[in-house]
């Protein structure tokens, strides 16, 4: 589950200068976002000359020059028609924007994480990653394809308000401007907490989402151990938790917006009176205190949305502040800045020389501790030993999931760190322990060894993994779905399709996971088969518990607390005696080995 401690200790966004971050997503759309513009300035004039033409229009009653009068309304007719046009062509280019932007950083946040290595995800949860994709992404398109449009033009409406106040009556622009304090203090003190609280916020909606894909990603093991009640009570405190701290956003906005609008429209209300009197006096026409009547309201009301907007401003500054965090992760594993080219044809040469590594969640245990092994082109090497020995770590380290602390590794004389890892892993083909079935049919399980395969590539190669029979007797063949993580299948099912993707993919180098741990016996003789055929000519690491499944390997090295304790085929180990010859005497009982 998720350990609501990360949430706490996380930094709280502290700057709306957070939202410099998306420069780099904007600058190559420049084009659109200066048509944007335009059409906002261009809405935002016309709604500061619509008061004017009112004025016109009030005052026009009084002229007994009816043809006047009829442009004051033909005129106030078609600014009306521009202000339409202006909003309409405003409305698509911002928002088409925003959306082009989000998409943009979806693509590249989901590259970025696409490429990091375990490590990373040792340290945070996939759900977390996903609700940063996602959630937080959303609340970027609705601040760039809303807020930031919606906001400029108040800012615009606002200054250009003032002016036009000033100029309509200088009097009454005095009395309004005597309130313009009382309503910004609250903005820049409640804004502050307002920009805490909606960090918070998203950092307990990123920590609901992880616990729930944790929680559904293990749903069986959660049912079998009858943890319903636990995870549901786990789930609901992280999810009150997100909610508490929407609730206290949600009310100290409300209480920003109710003292900012009541400020604005009591002193409205005020100016008003004052103006009414000025109209009875004669000092100001019934056209010009209507004009400044909807100046004054077009400013409270540009006030009233920019405080409003500024808590969506302050949510997408934590949001943006924390996908840019994502995006400048650092990886422990990188690509070099001048990599090297593997020799082609790749032979397969294999060599750990001296490694020493631990996980970055365990550095005081040492998973391999100065461990030296050559593999000749085109040998199998069976790997051997109890749980936790390092077997399985070879392989991660071969594939370059980690880095070792010390030591090398080399694949045909190169080190693996001065190589492109997407180029060397084109020379591996994996099965690994806990097989990947993807959520589409069949067939394209197996093509992901190799994209370019044809339908008949892909068919022999379930052949020879022993798979063909049960996907042909699937409801649609080999276009059947398999489900989410290949629920249509079982675990010996499963093994066979992954084993027919390692075979698709006709990689020099094979590298077997417990490949056959989960097939029946009758399934692990045509699959041993099938892997022994594989294996000629390629270099293999075969990684067992089933000592059965390596006894004809060319060399079995047998590990025990991260080191190399003993290697030689399978007789000279017996004779030998040692943790081989133990192990062997466990599994075959047979009483010869």
């Amino acid at each position: 589950m998720a350990d609501s401690s990360v949430v706490e200790d996380r930094p709280r966004s502290k700057r709306v200068g957070a939202l410099r971050g998306l420069v780099p997503f904007l600058r190559p759309h420049l084009g659109m976002a200066g048509l944007a513009l335009m059409a906002l300035i261009l809405t935002a004039g016309i709604s500061l000359i619509l008061p004017l033409a009112v004025r016109r229009v009030v005052d026009g009653f009084n002229t007994a020059n009816v043809e006047l009068l009829d442009k004051y309304f033909g005129a106030a007719l078609a600014i009306a028609a521009l202000l339409a046009l202006g909003t309409g062509a405003r409305y698509y280019l911002v928002t088409r924007l925003g959306e082009r932007v989000v998409a943009d950083i979806r693509k590249a946040l989901f590259d970025r994480v696409l490429g990091m290595s375990p490590a990373f995800f040792e340290r945070i949860l996939t759900g977390e990653v996903l609700s940063r994709i996602t959630t937080d992404t959303t609340l970027i398109l609705s601040v760039i394809g809303s807020s930031v449009s919606v906001a400029l033009r108040n800012v615009l409406i606002l200054f250009g308000g003032l002016v036009l106040l000033f100029l309509t009556s200088a009097k009454l622009t005095g009395l309004v401007l005597l309130i313009v304090p009382a309503i910004i203090v609250p903005i820049i003190v409640l804004g502050r907490k307002l920009r805490a609280l909606s960090r918070e916020n998203q950092d307990w909606i990123a920590a609901s989402s992880g616990a729930a894909s944790e929680a559904l990603s293990s749903v069986q093991t959660v049912q079998a151990f009858t943890h319903e009640a636990e995870t549901r009570g786990q789930f609901g405190e992280v999810t009150e938790k997100s909610f508490g701290a929407a609730k206290s956003r949600i009310k100290t906005r409300a209480v920003m917006t109710v003292i900012v609008i009541f400020l604005v429209f009591a002193g409205v209300v005020g100016v008003l009176w004052i103006g009414a009197r000025d109209v009875r006096a004669g000092t100001m026409s019934v056209g010009a205190l209507i004009q400044f009547v909807i100046y004054a309201v077009m400013v409270a009301g540009a006030v009233g949305a920019l405080s409003e907007i500024w808590g969506e401003i302050q949510r997408a500054a934590g949001a943006t502040e924390r996908l840019v965090e994502l995006l400048g992760t650092d990886d422990s594993v990188r690509d070099p800045i001048n990599p090297k080219a593997l020799p082609r044809p790749v032979k397969g040469e294999i060599a750990f020389r001296d490694v020493t590594f631990s996980y970055p969640t365990r550095p005081e245990t040492s998973a391999l501790h100065g461990v030296s092994l050559s593999v000749k082109p085109g040998e199998t090497v069976a790997l051997v030993g109890p749980s936790g020995a390092g077997k399985t770590t070879i392989l991660q380290l071969l594939m370059r999931f980690y880095d070792p602390q010390s030591g090398q590794i080399t694949m045909d004389g190169v080190p693996l760190t001065d190589l492109v890892r997407g180029d060397f892993r084109k020379a591996i083909a994996l099965v690994p322990q806990d097989p990947v079935i993807f959520a589409t049919s069949a067939r394209e399980n197996i093509r992901f060894g190799r994209l370019d395969a044809t339908d008949a590539e892909v068919e022999a190669a379930a052949r020879a993994a022993a798979a063909h029979d049960f996907l042909t007797a699937l409801p649609q063949g080999y276009d059947s779905y398999l489900g989410e993580r290949g629920v249509m299948l079982s675990g010996g099912q499963k093994q066979r399709v992954a084993i027919a993707r390692a075979i698709l993919r006709d990689a020099p180098i094979l590298l077997l996971d417990e490949a056959t741990s989960a097939l029946d016996a009758e399934s692990e003789r045509l699959v041993q088969a099938a892997v022994d055929k594989l294996a000629e000519g390629r270099t293999t690491l075969v990684v067992a518990h089933r000592l059965a499944t390596v006894k004809r390997a060319d060399r079995i090295v047998v590990f025990e607390a991260g080191q190399i304790v003993a290697q030689g085929t399978h007789d000279a180990l017996v004779a030998e005696g040692g943790l081989y010859a133990r192990l062997a005497r466990l599994q075959f009982t047979d009483g010869t080995v």
